[in-house]
């Protein structure tokens, strides 16, 4: 199996450190990813938009070996570029693992709500969250982290999703939720909620919890790829 990381906004490859380690030693050959726009501080992010960071995971799903299965893990806002790569190859991909995020539907946008101009949006700093979301994140683990850091292509995070496959849907997917349990996603699935209508629809989930904050690679980055090589190795199954 080839498994490709994506990472949410602002980071980069090394996020996935721990993870990719035990990915790999877990025979199913780890690529983290560093998405176009996260070289630098200096990159042009002006020219780069959600689809370019799909068309980028597509293109390395489509040079993976054919007779090799390939899974996809992402992280926060790599959950849309996910499944947008899903939708377009869904007889490629056998598997995707969702970090404390979700596959979004059809118009579906990372985030448009942190400052941002027509290329970059920076790291907005710790305090733009919400307090689960930073949970076990210390002031030394948060100075690490940010010191990481790079600028996201701001339109990687405000351009709407467009699916069209339906075959998507049948992908099994497992979800690990940090900043809820599993408990209060199933109450807020079967509730309607409509941020939760593309999950709603899968014909293949598990949701798992790793209770921290929304950076669990980082809080709890042991027990997180214990979960991914574990939800790799998974039976179609569905909660």
């Amino acid at each position: 199996m080839q498994t490709f990381l994506i990472p949410g906004l602002w980071l980069d490859a090394s996020s996935w450190d721990v993870v990719t380690r035990a990915v790999d030693r877990a025979g199913y050959h780890a690529h983290p990813l560093t998405m176009p726009g996260l070289e630098s501080d200096e990159t042009d992010r002006s020219h780069i938009t959600l689809d370019s960071h799909i068309d980028y995971v597509v293109d390395l799903i489509d040079h993976a070996p054919a007779d090799e299965e390939v899974a996809l893990v992402a992280h926060s806002g790599g959950a849309l570029v996910a499944n947008g790569a899903v939708d377009r190859r869904p007889d490629r991909v056998t598997r995707v693992v969702y970090v404390d995020s979700w596959p979004g539907g059809e118009g579906a946008i990372v985030n448009d709500e942190i400052p941002h101009d027509d290329a970059d949006m920076p790291f907005p700093g710790w305090d733009a969250f919400e307090e689960q979301d930073v949970r076990d994140i210390t002031p030394e683990l948060g100075a690490q982290i940010a010191s990481h850091t790079h600028p996201s292509p701001a339109h990687a995070a405000v351009d709407p999703l467009h699916v069209h496959d339906e075959k998507r849907l049948d992908v099994p997917t497992t979800i690990i939720t940090s900043s809820m349990t599993p408990e209060e996603m199933n109450e807020y699935i079967d509730g309607g909620a409509p941020w939760l209508d593309e999950v709603s629809r899968l014909s293949s989930l598990h949701i798992v919890g790793l209770p921290t904050g929304h950076w669990p690679q980082y809080t709890r980055p042991d027990e997180l790829a214990a979960l991914v090589v574990d939800a790799l190795g998974e039976d179609d199954e569905s909660d």
